[in-house]
């Protein structure tokens, strides 16, 4: 009775301490989670900050040649609107006997070379050399598919009184030519010179030797809308891809990549351009809220 009359007198019960101790627990618990909630904010805003003016590792493959550049006014601000070049629309037939043009290659990435099938030392060499990048680039992580349909190789001929489709058969068959992503093209003389010339800035000339063509060795670069690609010089000149040079085989393979992973300019979400950097962002946060429960939980044992 005395002991009861006590805490009475106290106003205390005999549970109180523990209830009170109980009531302290959600105070913990709300600093843990405003503490959360403060490291959740701060570290996500941080990081973007600081990963948004990191410089990109790759550049992306420059636009080499412009029709115009028209003012254009938004927002009260004038800016200048560059409108590239587009390789013209072809009609050609490849070495299967089919007509194609840009409607079968709409929405691909396109690597050009011109060749003829009589060449005895640089067309095979290159031709070598084009079967080594479409190989780079099918087993690249990056290209997102093992068939790499992304991306179409032309092969045209210089030659086409020539090169018909049977010689163009015969030659794919000497080399192993996947004909899936990779075309041996042949058709009008006039409109394959023209091509050349005129849409993709390169030079051809015939010689007096019957099976000789001076023809250009370089790789031509075409992203989905049709421009030419390259990529500059330590001097900032325009620089086209060697197609007999190993490291400009390496570049050009790294660049089709580029050009796969760019992104459309109409219709995308607005945010798709930081997708990988708010995934970055996130999993920081992650990591920072992980590491803060740990420590108070580690202060709390102490």
């Amino acid at each position: 009775m005395v002991s009861q009359n006590n805490h009475r007198s106290h106003g205390l019960h005999p549970f109180d301490s523990a209830q009170l101790k109980k009531s302290v627990r959600p105070t913990r618990m709300n600093k843990t989670a405003l503490y959360g909630l403060i490291l959740g904010v701060f570290i996500p805003v941080t990081a973007y900050f600081i990963m948004r003016f990191i410089p990109p590792a790759n550049v992306m493959p420059y636009r080499l040649f412009y029709d115009d550049v028209r003012k254009t006014v938004k927002n009260g601000k004038e800016t200048d609107d560059t409108v590239w070049s587009r390789v013209p629309d072809f009609q050609l037939t490849n070495q299967q006997g089919e007509k194609v043009s840009w409607k079968n290659l709409e929405g691909k990435v396109i690597v050009a070379n011109f060749f003829f099938t009589r060449c005895p030392q640089i067309c095979p060499r290159l031709t070598e050399n084009m079967k080594r990048l479409q190989e780079a680039v099918k087993n690249n992580n990056r290209a997102g598919t093992n068939e790499a349909n992304f991306v179409q190789f032309l092969s045209i001929t210089v030659d086409p009184l020539h090169d018909s489709v049977a010689e163009l058969k015969k030659y794919a068959d000497r080399f192993q030519i996947n004909p899936q992503n990779w075309w041996l093209l042949t058709g009008d003389k006039k409109q394959i010179y023209d091509l050349a010339l005129n849409g993709m800035k390169l030079g051809i000339n015939e010689t007096e030797v019957d099976t000789a063509f001076i023809h250009s060795q370089s790789m031509v670069l075409i992203d989905k809308d049709r421009v030419i690609r390259a990529r500059h010089d330590s001097l900032g000149n325009i620089k086209l891809y060697n197609g007999l040079d190993s490291n400009d085989v390496k570049n050009i393979a790294e660049d089709i990549i580029l050009l796969r992973l760019e992104k459309e300019k109409k219709g995308k979400f607005f945010l798709a351009d930081e997708l990988p950097l708010i995934g970055v962002v996130m999993l920081v946060a992650v990591l920072g809220v992980i590491v803060l429960v740990f420590v108070l939980k580690t202060k709390k044992s102490i």
